[in-house]
């Protein structure tokens, strides 16, 4: 049975994170990256099928699920892996601090293009390692990877570039010229990259994702790629996710870190993963269909509220806000003063921005638009 994406589901019962944020409170919650939508009802049917069984031990992911995978890479991206390449673990900010802890000496660092998914910034800190970040450039109406910096900050003690494609919070995806040459950059400067590709099946208008790693060997030969069903099937409080990691060296050096810290997927997260891949990409044509309905509905409307700018949306439900022109001294506070919960950009590295997730059904979209424009009205006076 199809999703019915208009319908509103009550997330307040549940003890939803992005909801009790603002419980009792009059602020649409339009922050942390999860859709309010019920996920797919094959990966509801498979969840409800396991509980029955009844014995929740110990699980282990099945060879089912990495044929899955190994499939899924060479059906979507041309890309030929390994069912041994294949490293699961309970969610992707593990992954980038796992990337930290065992990838980099004491004296060296990871680098990363900005705005960019917060807890980039966190991983290095969390191991005590040095972080360089250099800022994404906006010309000719896009953002751009800046090259240029990039081949700057490679430099000297640097080991790691931390790579967000899909680009989150800006909503780029990547192009295969942009990767070939940040590859090219990494080869000379000897970078491992650590490509967070959570949103590669949240790609939209009909682009291609083209994982890091399947550019070239030389690619494969460093990369780590992380990768999750949670953003694009809603089951981020299910914890599964995975790296794809070809280098046998770089996958030793990957798991190290997380004996006795970061333990292993439960059971539940790999049946709703074996089932959200291998069930439920009609599900995600019609999900794709309806963000992208949501996102022209929201661009057309922030085009006639003056003082708000909306970057444009290649990927992701995530919108990126260039609310500068407003001239406010705390644009968190004061959209949260006017019922909007949105992630603060000052986050993500710019602070001139603001992050709206339209991951939701379009009459809640209706009434954040509703409430953007009262407040700009009551900014400007």
């Amino acid at each position: 049975m199809p999703t019915d994406f208009d319908v509103e589901i009550d997330r307040l019962s549940t003890e939803s994170t992005k909801f009790n944020k603002y419980k009792d409170l009059d602020i649409l919650p339009l922050w942390v990256a999860d859709m309010d939508f019920q996920s797919p009802a094959a990966v509801v049917e498979a969840l409800q099928n396991r509980v029955q069984h009844g014995v929740f031990g110990y699980t282990e992911a099945s060879a089912a699920l990495k044929n899955t995978l190994v499939a899924r890479m060479k059906t979507f991206y041309n890309w030929d892996i390994q069912p041994d390449d294949l490293v699961f673990f309970p969610g992707v900010v593990a992954g980038l601090n796992l990337c930290c802890a065992g990838l980099l000496q004491e004296d060296e660092a990871a680098v990363t293009a900005t705005p960019v998914y917060h807890p980039f910034f966190a991983a290095p800190e969390n191991q005590g390692r040095e972080l360089k970040r250099f800022p994404m450039s906006y010309e000719a109406g896009t953002w751009q990877f800046p090259m240029n910096a990039l081949e700057r900050a490679s430099v000297g003690n640097s080991r790691l570039l931390m790579l967000c494609n899909p680009f989150n919070p800006i909503g780029r995806t990547l192009t295969r010229t942009e990767l070939e040459s940040i590859v090219d950059i990494s080869v000379q400067n000897d970078l491992i990259i650590c490509s967070d590709e959570i949103h590669c099946d949240l790609v939209l208008d009909g682009r291609p994702h083209i994982p890091t790693a399947s550019i070239s060997e030389a690619a494969a030969e460093r990369t780590i790629t992380l990768m999750a069903p949670s953003k694009t099937f809603n089951l981020a409080g299910l914890g599964g996710s995975f790296a794809i990691i070809q280098n046998p060296l770089l996958r030793e050096q990957f798991e190290a870190p997380r004996a006795g810290l970061v333990g292993n997927v439960n059971l539940l997260g790999y049946t709703a993963m074996q089932a959200a891949y291998a069930d439920c990409e009609g599900w995600r044509q019609e999900l794709l269909r309806y963000l992208e309905g949501n996102r022209d509905y929201l661009s057309n409307a922030i085009e006639n509220i003056p003082g708000i700018h909306m970057s444009p949306q290649e990927s992701t439900y995530l919108a990126w806000l260039n609310v500068a022109e407003l001239g406010l001294n705390d644009p968190p506070d004061f959209f949260e003063q006017k019922g909007l919960g949105m992630s603060p950009g000052e986050q993500f590295g710019d602070n001139r921005f603001m992050r709206l997730n339209f991951g939701c059904p379009r009459v809640q979209l209706e009434r954040a638009v509703a409430r953007l424009e009262a407040a700009v009205s009551s900014a400007k006076h």
